[in-house]
């Protein structure tokens, strides 16, 4: 009698080691039916192992997605990068309403966000102190990415970027301007002491006119 030990994977190496004394005429068969059993035990094994990892697959699918819904889309501030310590109003027709109603000038502020000179501007803008204090305490604010259908409040053109000054008798001050004969109320990083300037002539104007 000639011993034959069957041995195959995973879970069909337990059941073959537990029968492992068989004489030479009974193995013939038992050894190929062995043989298929292990070849379905692996192929099941490696079936149930693809669905595993289908599984986790798809739940890190569903999982990143559900933090990409999860995380909030922060929308952009009405400052746009202008100061977010300033008080801004979100459209033109609202800035007047808030001129009449607070008695306190309209500044009007034309910019894009592509345009390379209105964000020199910008960030002159917002390193200036005293500007910033007073568009905070003195003025209503509102910056603009689009154009108004006031036509007052293109005086020379359609360009950016442009200040202008609204007192609360609804006139656009033309005369608040700045120092450039082509483009009368634009203004450069370099000219943010002329804006300052600019502005305390805009309040001064108001105190005029309440007196």
């Amino acid at each position: 009698m000639s011993l034959c030990v069957v041995r195959s994977l995973s879970c069909a190496e337990g059941w073959a080691s537990s029968h492992c004394l068989l004489s030479h005429t009974q193995t013939g068969g038992l050894y190929y039916e062995a043989r298929l059993l292990a070849f379905q035990v692996l192929s099941l094994d490696r079936e149930v192992m693809l669905r595993w990892v289908l599984l986790a697959l798809l739940f890190g699918v569903c999982a990143s997605g559900g933090e990409q819904k999860n995380k909030k889309v922060k929308p952009q501030s009405l400052s746009r990068g202008w100061g977010d310590d300033i008080s801004w109003v979100k459209t033109y027709e609202e800035g007047l309403s808030e001129m009449v109603t607070s008695n306190k000038p309209l500044m009007v502020i034309h910019h894009l966000d592509e345009c390379p000179f209105s964000q020199a501007l910008k960030k002159a803008f917002v390193a200036k102190k005293p500007i910033q204090k007073m568009a905070k305490e003195d003025f209503i604010m509102v910056n603009l990415v689009e154009e108004t259908e006031d036509p007052n409040m293109a005086p020379d053109g359609h360009y950016v970027p442009r200040i202008l000054f609204i007192d609360p008798s609804m006139t656009v001050r033309r005369d608040i301007a700045g120092k450039y004969n082509n483009r009368l109320y634009t203004y450069q990083p370099e000219d943010m002491d002329l804006l300052a300037k600019n502005m305390k002539k805009a309040k001064r104007l108001l105190l005029h006119t309440e007196l």
